[in-house]
């Protein structure tokens, strides 16, 4: 009888089995993340020269890491440190849309019997395998495995239900379109995964206990639901980044309004197209995976012709601000029209790697400050800033422009070149990548400030902080020098860096042993000891490097020399 049924242990099963559910897509979007979540970044940024590319680049990305609030993640990340435009993003976004429907064609082959299995084989090469690949395949492979036995069990708990009048008639409830998209928009921005609420869809419809024309109204309200990852990822970041989660928004927004209105037309069409017969429990699941496909892809279809107009709404949405513009990573000099004039383009490469140079010279300028200063300090330059933001900031762009720089000079070196300038060529590329390494330095110091530190940055003694001090300017100085050697390519410039070696030597022991000395008599010392030493080792790291830009200038001006006279 309808009116024995017992809620309890239907309740428990059910959300035992979500919570497996849930827990082996985390499990094996992690795995999937770990083996391919890296190489997915570098295809993205790569493979995105025009709209279809793109399109093509967000499909591929999201069914191989399964899950499109990763990828929307990625994008925001992406456009945020300048690697990708916004524009481009527009066509991933779509692609990922696309990409996020495989998981709801695979479960709805009913392959949850094989759950068992699959967890086993997946559990057996994560646990065997020596190599770091196939551990992380078998994370994902037994995480699968998890999440088909989760849904096994919910579809197991929801059987006495099929029959129970209260039920069925709350599923006619969701007949109601209306009704149907907020409750799939509000339990996935719960869940803050499409995937997992679409796997719950699949399971009530594999029962019978849901119905098309309730499943599509449900499909939808996921993808506007899903949103909700990328907008939380966007706060606080750059206006680019945020047109990225606005656009997610607008994309499914506007596909739901336009499909609404239209559901039990849709619904006949995907009846037209699909199965309609097949083992119990699978025509429907079927039906909806294929209704899921279909939108997603009709929608890639009727935006990406328009993507140029959507970008221009973006814009008018959230413009651009002047003063947030000049926080972006963004070149200067370098330019493609410059390619076939060797030399001019060198000319550029120089100009840009010297300006990096100066960006080092204010982070080198910023460290000992966030330490010793008030937490309430400012950047010098941008006022909205904190020293430490204004040096993340600045370490984007350093990292954003070796990059942009690296590839440039690659691009010269494809063109005929005289000997000098293709030494000149290599020691900037040499120089940038040392470049790269102090910021990396500067921002690897910033990540090891404690937090007994921030509570008390006056601890450490004036003494400490003039000997750190003194190493400070001392590094500031050559970054200083070796911004006009680069300029010119200058060795005579680069050779005082090379030949103060001695004198940072002994300007850093004699800070080391009188630090050793205080920590035996002063309590202050013993504190701030940790830090102390990072910022001593930090600052022989810059100068490390300093002396390889300089040796790079050196041996590029005495290779010319060599090359002239022979």
């Amino acid at each position: 009888m309808q009116n024995e049924i017992s809620f309890v242990p239907i309740a428990l099963s059910f959300a035992g089995g979500l919570a497996l559910f849930l827990y082996g897509i985390r499990v094996m979007s992690g795995g999937l993340k770990k083996a391919a979540g890296r190489r997915m970044r570098d295809f993205i940024a790569r493979i995105t020269d025009n709209r279809f590319t793109g399109l093509l680049a967000g499909a591929l990305a999201t069914m191989m890491v399964q899950s499109s609030s990763t990828i929307m993640v990625m994008l925001v990340g992406l456009v945020q440190s300048n690697l990708l435009t916004y524009v481009q993003a527009l066509s991933i976004i779509l692609g990922a849309e696309i990409g996020t429907t495989a998981m709801a064609q695979l479960i709805a082959f009913r392959i949850n019997e094989y759950a068992l299995p699959v967890f086993a084989a997946g559990f057996v090469l994560n646990l065997s395998s020596r190599r770091e690949g196939l551990r992380n395949a078998g994370e994902a492979i037994y995480g699968f495995g998890l999440f088909l036995f989760g849904m096994s069990l919910m579809s197991g708990a929801v059987v006495p239900l099929r029959s129970y009048e209260p039920f069925i008639d709350l599923l006619r409830y969701m007949e109601n379109p209306l009704y149907s998209v907020l409750a799939g928009m509000l339990l996935t921005a719960l869940m803050q995964s499409s995937g997992a609420f679409i796997g719950i869809v699949i399971t009530l419809a594999q029962q019978g206990t849901l119905t098309l024309e309730a499943g599509i109204p449900m499909l939808l309200g996921a993808n506007i639901g899903t949103c909700i990852t990328a907008s939380l990822a966007s706060t606080g970041m750059l206006r680019p980044a945020r047109r990225v989660a606005l656009a997610q928004v607008l994309f499914n927004v506007t596909g739901v309004a336009i499909f609404l209105f239209v559901i039990p037309l849709y619904a006949d069409f995907v009846r037209m197209i699909s199965p309609s017969e097949g083992l119990p429990g699978t025509v429907i699941p079927r039906q909806i995976a294929n209704a899921h496909t279909l939108y997603n892809v009709f929608m890639a279809v009727m935006f990406l012709p328009f993507i140029a107009l959507w970008a221009k709404l973006l814009i008018r949405l959230i413009p651009d601000n002047p003063g947030e513009t000049r926080l972006q990573p963004s070149v200067w000099y370098i330019t493609n029209s410059a390619l076939s004039a060797p030399s001019l383009a060198l000319s550029y490469a120089r100009a840009e790697t010297a300006r990096m140079n100066r960006i080092l010279e204010r982070m080198a300028g910023a460290m000992l400050p966030v330490f010793t200063g008030s937490e309430a300090a400012r950047d010098t330059v941008f006022p909205e800033l904190s020293i430490s933001g204004g040096i993340r900031m600045r370490e984007e762009k350093v990292n954003y422009l070796e990059s942009r720089v690296s590839a440039y000079l690659i691009a010269i070196s494809r063109h005929e070149l005289g000997e000098r300038e293709s030494l000149e060529a290599f020691a900037l590329m040499n120089i940038v990548k040392d470049q790269e390494a102090i910021g990396d330095s500067i921002e690897s110091l910033l990540q090891k400030l404690p937090e007994k530190t921030r509570e008390q940055p006056s601890g450490m003694t004036a003494e400490g902080k003039a000997d750190l001090s003194a190493l400070q300017e001392f590094v500031c100085r050559e970054i200083a020098t070796l911004t006009v050697a680069i300029q010119e390519m200058n060795a005579r410039h680069a050779s005082n860096v090379m030949h103060g070696d001695p004198d940072f030597l002994v300007l850093s022991a004699a800070a080391e042993s009188r630090h050793l000395q205080r920590l035996r008599t002063l309590p202050e010392s013993a504190m701030t000891h940790d830090i102390h030493m990072d910022l001593l080792h930090a600052f022989e790291e810059i100068h490390h490097y300093c002396k390889s830009i300089a040796r790079s200038i050196v041996h590029q001006e005495a290779g010319s020399q060599w090359t002239g006279s022979a």
